[in-house]
């Protein structure tokens, strides 16, 4: 590199990043909750603050005993994120004391952990930050299960409560090589992993919903100077960097890119005034400015680990890992290409579609097309259904389920769910659309009547308010408009000087005046016709 600023430079620390501190490396370890209901390493399992079992509790004499109803979900995990699952893997202690580990150790993975040399591909269309270019490619270190910890609730100003029902659910714990330079990169990595797992039926719920948390490490290093070996580790070829410090317990995707984004700059500021960045474990609170120490970090001498007497290791056999791996459902990467290509969506549309709610949006739109699907093989319907509108279904229903569904969600701050408005409703209001028997006006106060609790079927809604569309005639489209203009001589004078977006509100009022009954084309095509204004 050229000639570097001074450390008396008053740019920005931001600014100064990109010039001497180009280079930092971002690590992420993610822990997910398994969509299994058991505890992993005791057969209890309860409701909250009722019931704690011996061994979460670490009362003398119990033992751990694991469940392998836990290792499903995790195989599923590493497979989605393409690792090799290894046929011998075994439990280590991890040694610490903390009050929400009442047995001075968890229970977790390191010698021979579940899974290992995995990787994921980001897309720009993932979010990545546009420095990274089109795409990203981040390898998983490895895949491991773990023992949860006690849930600690604080009570300002000086005291916390303990829910030790928590003990010992399983985690899936998830670690990538140091491969990230970017904030906004390492948000859309674990965005995508949530996205990976809860598509393959691995984890219980959203980072949102508590389900993910993430620990991130940050190192950064000079670019103007040569990296030396013990500047920090050097991991399967990457390139040794600083001191890292790990932000625990991030439990957002903007609390991810925020919180790196802090520390990376907190980072830069200490080496440019000549400190040392310690090796320390550090918080973040939503809405902070810097992280904040919380302790010294541990050197993975300083946990002690050693093989678990009390647990067997885990063999898992290759053909448990072929079954596991034909039966997983399809990616996310996947489903958004088909719904791009084979339903026109839109790239935009389809991520949107796969990532909301869990999967169930998703879910939801599959089974409303599928119903629509069926309705078009009537074969009373089928002659009054065009090519054209059958192959265009999917780009319709997608603006139901997204758009017009997420709209009223909004406004009501109601949460999404499948029987808001059944699938059979909405793929009726669909065909009925389609098929011209009524307007989208008419359409939209269906779905809102459903949304709203209205339990009638569609079909008796239609009937009993009487809402189909009553085809008018051209003369009566043509007594309507002129009836309109007469009445607003003025605006339509505007019209026919060439104020063309005037024509929307003739257009807006005709459609109200017909309560439902006006097709807009036909009303505009009146429009046109009288005010001397070329058809299109």
């Amino acid at each position: 590199m050229g000639a570097h600023r001074g450390l008396g430079n008053p740019c920005p620390i931001e600014h100064r990043a990109q010039a001497i501190f180009r280079q930092y490396l971002l690590g992420i370890e993610e822990f997910e909750k398994t969509n299994d209901h058991s505890d992993a390493f005791t057969s209890t399992n309860h409701q909250s603050n009722t019931q704690v079992a011996p061994f979460d509790f670490a009362l003398p004499g119990s033992q751990p005993a694991f469940q392998k109803e836990t290792l499903l979900p995790a195989i599923r995990a590493a497979l989605a994120l393409n690792c090799h699952i290894q046929q011998r893997s075994q439990f280590d202690r991890k040694h610490y004391f903390y009050a929400d580990q009442p047995a001075g150790y968890q229970i977790t993975q390191y010698y021979q952990p579940l899974a290992t040399d995995g990787s994921i591909l980001l897309y720009d269309h993932d979010g990545i930050a546009p420095e990274d270019g089109d795409t990203v490619q981040v390898g998983i270190k490895q895949v491991q299960l773990e023992q949860d910890t006690a849930k600690t609730i604080l009570q300002p100003p000086s005291e916390a409560l303990l829910d030790f029902n928590r003990v010992s659910h399983p985690l899936i714990e998830i670690i990538t090589l140091p491969q990230i330079h970017q904030p906004k990169t390492a948000a859309a990595c674990v965005k995508k992993i949530q996205t990976l797992l809860q598509a393959v039926n691995a984890v219980t719920t959203g980072m949102e919903s508590g389900g993910l948390r993430a620990d991130v490490n940050v190192s950064v290093r000079r670019t103007d100077l040569r990296p030396h070996s013990s500047a920090g580790s050097s991991e399967r070829g990457q390139v040794s960097l600083g001191q890292r410090a790990e932000i625990k317990n991030l439990s957002s995707i903007k609390a991810i890119e925020d919180a790196i984004i802090a520390e990376r700059n907190r980072q830069i500021s200490v080496l440019e005034f000549g400190g040392v960045i310690e090796g320390e474990t550090r918080g973040w609170t939503i809405g902070a400015s810097e992280t904040v120490k919380l302790r010294g970090k541990e050197g993975e001498v300083d946990y002690r680990y050693m093989p678990d007497p009390d647990l067997q290791p885990l063999f898992i056999n290759e053909d448990l890992t072929l079954m596991v791996t034909k039966t997983m459902p399809q990616l996310p990467d996947r489903t958004v290409k088909e719904l791009v290509q084979a339903q026109g969506l839109t790239l935009k549309d389809a991520k949107t579609l796969v990532e909301l709610d869990d999967g169930e949006r998703l879910d939801y739109f599959d089974n409303v097309c599928e119903q629509l699907s069926a309705l078009h093989c009537d074969p009373s319907l089928s002659t009054q259904i065009s090519e054209d509108e059958r192959q265009r279904s999917g780009v319709k229903v997608a603006n139901w389920v997204l758009h017009e569904m997420g709209g009223l969600l909004s406004t009501s701050e109601t949460a999404f769910s499948p029987e808001i408005v059944p699938a059979r409703d909405l793929a009726y209001i669909c065909l009925m659309l389609e098929i011209g028997k009524i307007t989208r006006l008419t359409a939209k106060h269906l779905f809102g009547r459903k949304f709203r609790g209205d339990r009638r079927d569609v079909k008796n809604i239609i009937a009993e308010e009487n809402l189909l569309l009553l085809h008018l005639t051209d003369e009566q489209y043509a007594t309507m408009a002129l009836d309109l203009i007469n009445s607003n001589l003025v605006m339509a004078e505007r019209v026919k000087k060439g104020q063309l977006g005037k024509l929307q509100f003739f257009i807006g009022q005709m459609m109200r005046k017909g309560q439902g009954k006006v097709m807009a084309p036909k009303a505009e095509a009146a429009l046109r016709q009288l005010l001397e204004i070329p058809q299109q």
